[in-house]
């Protein structure tokens, strides 16, 4: 697809290309990668103040059971967390696994408010198509998946994004991190979370896709609100040491692998009923042989994704998955496999930039600090 006429256009499109979007092709859409802010601009806004993301592309579905059972006890067939145990309007991170335990795509779970127990549930935009087939194949006769193609998604993000919301909705401040409710926003009824993808507090806003123009423009009309394209979406959530699906994961990745264990639930690694069960105990249990690290180049200039990643005497020992410039760190920064015997922090390796070899170390992740808002409990 080469330009704005072949490519699927979200509900936002002419609002942001009015306001300066750069578009270019993302998962089959016409999607902001900077406004006239720039990147570096629209990254430090979102960091200091709130950004305005359409996040549109990505695919949003309802999971109801067929079967009389509770969904989540089908959808845990195919995935590694306790969905099961999760309480209306309650969110969960998870994955969904193939039998060999790779992670096809990463996924957000909720349970929604309804008697029947219905999911809601948000995957990534380039795999949608593929993990709606999945859960109707591995799922049939148990549930129903029903595609949100109505609805457009937007992202509020940052220390400002609870200021903002709240003008509109005072309720949005009694949610706490990783969680949802119905919210009435410029006389829509929207489907409201407290997540997202950038490492600092904010909302994601699920709109019919007719009111989706009016509700951005209303939170863009804050004198604190910017829109922030797919840029500094990158940047943000690099530095918030958070996975991109196709890229610091796939098929053949798994969640060990990955580096993101914590989205096992407890009970789940007790029996290990999920695909590739047994192959992840076993790593969680003896190790694997190659791990996700968060990586700094002691440098100033910035390594990308396939750089190669060497240990101190030339040997290859693995590859970027993720790299750019950090503007809060004020630095370059970068995650990759590495073999696990180089992933402890603070391991000297080199990276191949342009046929040069440039020192780094492994480094702790996130490069800055996640600062979700939690409830005190």
């Amino acid at each position: 697809m080469s330009d704005n006429q072949t490519l699927l256009k979200t509900p936002l499109f002419d609002l942001l290309t009015a306001a300066g979007g750069k578009m270019v092709p993302f998962a089959s859409y016409a999607m902001p990668v900077q406004f006239p802010m720039g990147i570096m601009g629209e990254h430090n806004h979102t960091r200091s103040k709130a950004g305005l993301f359409d996040v549109s592309h990505m695919g949003q579905c309802y999971i109801r059971s067929l079967d009389g059972r509770d969904p989540a006890a089908a959808l845990e067939r195919l995935m590694p967390g306790a969905l099961q145990s999760l309480k209306p309007g309650k969110m969960r991170y998870s994955m969904l696994l193939n039998d060999d335990g790779g992670m096809e795509d990463d996924l957000m779970v909720t349970r929604s408010f309804e008697p029947d127990g219905m999911l809601y549930v948000v995957v990534n935009a380039a795999c949608k198509d593929k993990d709606y087939a999945i859960i109707e194949e591995k799922l049939a006769g148990k549930v129903a998946l029903e595609p949100l193609e109505d609805r457009a998604l937007i992202a509020l993000q940052g220390p400002k994004a609870e200021e903002v919301l709240a003008s509109l909705a005072p309720g949005a401040t009694e949610l706490g991190f990783m969680e949802a409710t119905m919210i009435t926003l410029e006389g829509t009824v929207c489907w409201v979370s407290r997540s997202g993808y950038t490492g600092e507090d904010g909302y994601e806003i699920s709109v019919p896709s007719s009111d989706a123009e009016a509700l951005a423009r209303r939170l863009l009309s804050h004198e604190l609100v910017e829109p922030i394209g797919l840029g500094a979406r990158d940047s943000l959530r690099l530095e918030a040491g958070l996975c991109l699906s196709g890229h610091d994961f796939n098929a053949s990745i798994t969640p060990v692998e990955a580096a993101v264990t914590f989205a096992l639930g407890k009970k789940r690694r007790l029996t290990g009923d999920f695909p590739g069960g047994e192959k992840i105990l076993a790593q969680l249990a003896e190790g694997t042989s190659r791990l996700l690290v968060g990586i700094k180049p002691q440098g100033r200039a910035p390594a990308r994704e396939g750089t190669i990643i060497q240990d101190t005497s030339g040997n290859d020992i693995g590859i970027l998955t993720s790299g750019g410039f950090g503007p809060t760190v004020g630095g370059p920064i970068a995650m990759g496999f590495v073999s696990a015997e180089f992933a402890a922090v603070g391991t000297e390796i080199n990276l191949i930039v342009r046929g040069k070899s440039l020192p780094a170390r492994v480094a702790n992740t996130p490069f800055v600090a996640q600062r979700y808002k939690r409830k005190i409990t």
